[in-house]
Order: C-alpha cells, then sequence, then structure tokens
C-alpha cells in the first residue's frame, strides 16, 4: 500500500505531465496558425502581384532640359512605351486604354522600344489584327517610330504589325525629324544586341550627326556604354529591364536581366546623355509586378 507521500508524488507527476502535454498542444497550435497565416499572407501578395499590380496604367511624366536642343523644337512632347508583350498580362483592352491616354497628351513623336510579343506566348491572327489597327489610331504630330526587342526576333508578328502601321522601323537606322525650322533632329535606332542584331556603324551614317541634337533609341539599356565612346546622344531611350519587374522601396530592381545588368532602373545621366528606361507594360519570365505598374513615359524636352 504507498504511503501519503509516495501517492502525492505520482498525483504531482501524473499533473506534471498533463500541463507538459498542454503546453506541446499549445505549441503544435500556434505553430499551426503562424504557418496558416504565413501560407495566406504569401498567397494573398502572389495574387496582388499577379492580378493587380500587373494592371493599371500609370504616365510616367519626365521634363527633360538640354541647351542643345533647337529653340523652334522648345516644349517637344515625347511618348516612350516598352515591352507590351501582348497577352502576357497585357491585353486588348489594356492596349485601348493605353492608346487612348497617348492621343489625350497630343504627343509629337511616339516611340516604341521593343518586345511587342513575347517568344513563349501564343499569338493569333486575330491578335495580329487588333494590334495592327489599335496602333494605326496613334496620332502624333511629327512621326512614330519603332524597334524590334530581342522577343520580336523569334517570330514574325513584330513585322506583320509594324510594316501595316504608320510607325518607321528603325532597326540600325536614323531619321531626320523637322518642325518649324530648318536645324532637324535626329533620331537613331539601333537592333538588339542580345540577338546579334547591333550594326552601330550602319545606324550613324549621317555625317552632321555630331551636330544635331540627338535621340537614341534602343531595346537593351546596357547597349548605351557601346555607342558613347565614340558618338553623342543628348537624349537615349530603351526597355527591356522593365525595370527590374519587382521592386523594393529605396532599394529598386530586385531582377536584373542580360543586356540590363548596369542600367535597370528609370533614368541615369551618363555624362551629357539622359538615359531614360521604360518600366514596360506587360510581364515576361514571370508574370508578376511588385512596387511597378505597367507605365508609359511622357517627356517633355525643353531648351531650359
Amino acid at each position: 500500500m504507498l504511503s501519503r507521500e509516495e501517492k502525492n508524488k505520482k498525483q504531482e507527476e501524473k499533473l506534471g505531465l498533463e500541463q507538459k502535454k498542454e503546453k506541446n498542444k499549445k505549441r503544435i497550435l500556434n505553430c499551426m496558425k503562424f504557418f496558416i497565416i504565413l501560407f495566406v499572407l504569401i498567397l494573398s501578395l502572389f495574387c496582388y502581384m499577379r492580378y493587380v499590380s500587373t494592371t493599371g496604367l500609370i504616365i510616367k511624366e519626365y521634363r527633360v532640359v538640354d541647351s542643345a536642343l533647337p529653340s523652334h523644337f522648345h516644349g517637344l512632347k515625347i511618348i516612350h512605351f516598352s515591352d507590351m508583350h501582348y497577352n502576357s498580362t497585357f491585353y486588348k483592352e489594356d492596349l485601348e486604354k493605353m492608346i487612348k491616354e497617348i492621343n489625350q497628351l497630343k504627343p509629337d513623336i511616339v516611340i516604341f522600344t521593343g518586345d511587342l510579343t513575347d517568344q513563349d506566348t501564343k499569338i493569333t491572327n486575330q491578335d495580329i489584327t487588333i494590334l495592327t489597327e489599335q496602333l494605326n489610331k496613334i496620332n502624333a504630330t511629327l512621326g512614330v517610330y519603332a524597334i524590334r526587342g530581342n522577343h520580336d526576333y523569334s517570330t514574325n508578328t513584330f513585322d506583320i504589325v509594324f510594316t501595316n502601321t504608320k510607325f518607321k522601323i528603325l532597326d540600325n537606322n536614323y531619321d531626320l525629324i523637322y518642325s518649324n525650322g530648318t536645324t532637324p533632329l535626329l533620331i537613331l535606332g539601333f537592333g538588339s544586341k542580345l540577338q546579334n542584331d547591333l550594326n552601330i556603324e550602319q545606324a550613324l551614317t549621317l555625317k552632321e550627326e555630331q551636330q544635331l541634337f540627338t535621340l537614341g533609341v534602343f531595346h537593351e539599356p546596357d547597349i548605351i556604354d557601346d555607342i558613347l565612346p565614340n558618338h553623342t546622344i543628348n537624349l537615349a531611350l530603351a526597355g527591356h529591364s522593365h525595370n527590374g519587374q519587382i521592386r523594393l522601396p529605396k532599394i529598386g530592381s530586385i531582377m536584373t536581366i542580360e543586356g540590363s545588368k548596369k542600367y535597370p532602373n528609370e533614368y541615369y545621366q551618363i555624362n551629357s546623355t539622359k538615359l531614360y528606361v521604360s518600366g514596360g507594360l506587360g510581364t515576361s519570365v514571370v508574370k508578376l509586378r511588385f512596387f511597378n505598374r505597367p507605365s508609359i513615359n511622357f517627356y517633355r524636352v525643353v531648351e531650359k
């Protein structure tokens, strides 16, 4: 027969085991709650990045000051859009909205810096018709221009669409833009370096190049380092990086890709050259955006 002390000891041991089990149970429940909350937060963030942040067009407006600009071009309005990747996360209704916004701004020049479609996205004949019809609705007083992005070399969609629009294709070529005056602007277009189609000397065949205010357009922003050592560009416009597509406050781009390793973000001053990189409209590789809504750039170029 157990003594009172032994009984008390057993009861204490039993109570201790029950308390330990209860603590373990609470610990397991708290862990389960934590992982459920974490899962819900991650899922919510993913849904936001996929279905919310990839929508809603933003117009980024910049005032570009350059004393080299001819006085009769003072107040020049340029619209720059890029990386549509049509049917990725950018669709017909987005295209229609963008064109409406562009025309309301009444631009002088409109420039597209490549990647009309994505090499991994299916494009139908109906899509081609929509793209052609909609892009033909863009109005600009002085001209509309386009260059290929690296994705535009994998299909003939770019060629079919843009050769049936008012856009002038400027890969490794140039054009002179005249307004109310005798001195034109020089616009230079360059092909994709990633697709081995960059021919700087072919684009720069104009003898008066150094004497004119020059606008350079190319898809991959890092190309600027191939051009600037021997040539002058006042205003350079590029795309490709999507400004990282996923960005963090005070950090900026967290993803960089070949062709925009050095210049992924929105703006760079390189000696006397101002380089603007579009954040793009669609998505590529991953269909996500964060702190980086689809956008077009609107530049007001002035003498001072």
